[in-house]
């Protein structure tokens, strides 16, 4: 039998994950705030409820993917909170990318409460959330790691144990700041060798085996039409979005402020994804970026 599991946060992430673990087995009840989402997770398999603080309070685990900080930290605290409604022993899990700090500040709330915390962050994009491949950087006690694991397992392929409270959200940081340096390294390139005539899909292809080879290039090409099945060849729509993007890489900006790293390249990358943002394509793939730097000047 299925653990009772509440899924909160139903998007281009939170949908096709919850919807794995309902295909694994579990009764799943989803939650979000587009009706048009929580239907679709319906039409699924999926459960839903009206009343999201009784699910809440009957659950064995509780999931959550939201967009940043501020909707994690009003999720989990306060009196109508999820600290407010589950009950103790009840296995919390942060799947959304947000700051160390709000990370354990959140875990800490938890620990009070008697409910074990993981903020477990997830890399894959869309594609690894629908093929249950995500990679999961987990921080917290390697308890709650190993009471989750059968549902990571579910979601993703690869687990990876950062450290405590707040370490996963860490690595993810790190991860996407150097994501999104990538996809700009490799939008410039493909693009400098259009200025020269060459098609995109044969300067990608050298690349791809050769020293500048690296992920955006290979699986999330940014130029339209050299790779099918990836948001640069459907209008970069229904991936990563640029603002998400800019938020990631606010993150690590503030990090490095916090901690006295140096992460020049990290920090005009996101003034450059601000740019973009500002120019009206804050919805659209953050591989979009490619567009931007077509642009004339």
């Amino acid at each position: 039998m299925g653990t009772n599991i509440v899924f909160i946060g139903l998007g281009n992430m939170g949908l096709p994950m919850a919807q794995n673990l309902v295909r694994a087995g579990h009764a799943v009840t989803g939650f979000d705030l587009v009706p048009a989402s929580v239907r679709q997770f319906a039409d699924g398999g999926g459960l839903v409820s009206d009343d999201q603080g009784a699910a809440i309070g009957q659950a064995d685990i509780v999931i959550t993917m939201l967009p940043a900080s501020r909707h994690v930290l009003g999720a989990y605290l306060g009196d109508a909170g999820i600290l407010a409604q589950a009950r103790p022993g009840t296995l919390l899990i942060d799947c959304s990318t947000i700051s160390t700090e709000a990370a354990r500040q959140v875990g800490r709330a938890a620990q009070e409460k008697g409910m074990p915390m993981l903020d477990a962050p997830v890399s894959g994009g869309t594609a690894g959330a629908t093929n249950g491949t995500l990679t999961f950087m987990v921080g917290g006690e390697a308890s709650a790691l190993a009471a989750a694991r059968p549902c990571l397992e579910v979601m993703g392929k690869a687990i990876f144990h950062a450290g405590g409270a707040g370490c996963g959200q860490t690595v993810k940081i790190c991860n996407n700041m150097l994501l999104g340096i990538l996809m700009i390294g490799t939008s410039e390139a493909i693009r400098l060798g259009v200025a020269n005539g060459l098609d995109p899909k044969v300067v990608s292809d050298v690349m791809a085996k050769s020293s500048g080879r690296n992920w955006t290039l290979e699986v999330y090409n940014p130029s339209p039409g050299v790779a099918e099945n990836v948001p640069a060849s459907r209008g970069y729509t229904g991936g990563f979005g640029v603002d998400l993007m800019l938020k990631d890489l606010g993150l690590a900006v503030e990090s490095a402020l916090a901690s006295g790293a140096s992460v020049p390249l990290g920090a005009l990358s996101r003034n450059l994804y601000s740019l973009h943002s500002k120019a009206g394509s804050g919805a659209l793939d953050f591989s979009s970026i490619y567009q931007m730097l077509g642009e004339k000047a």
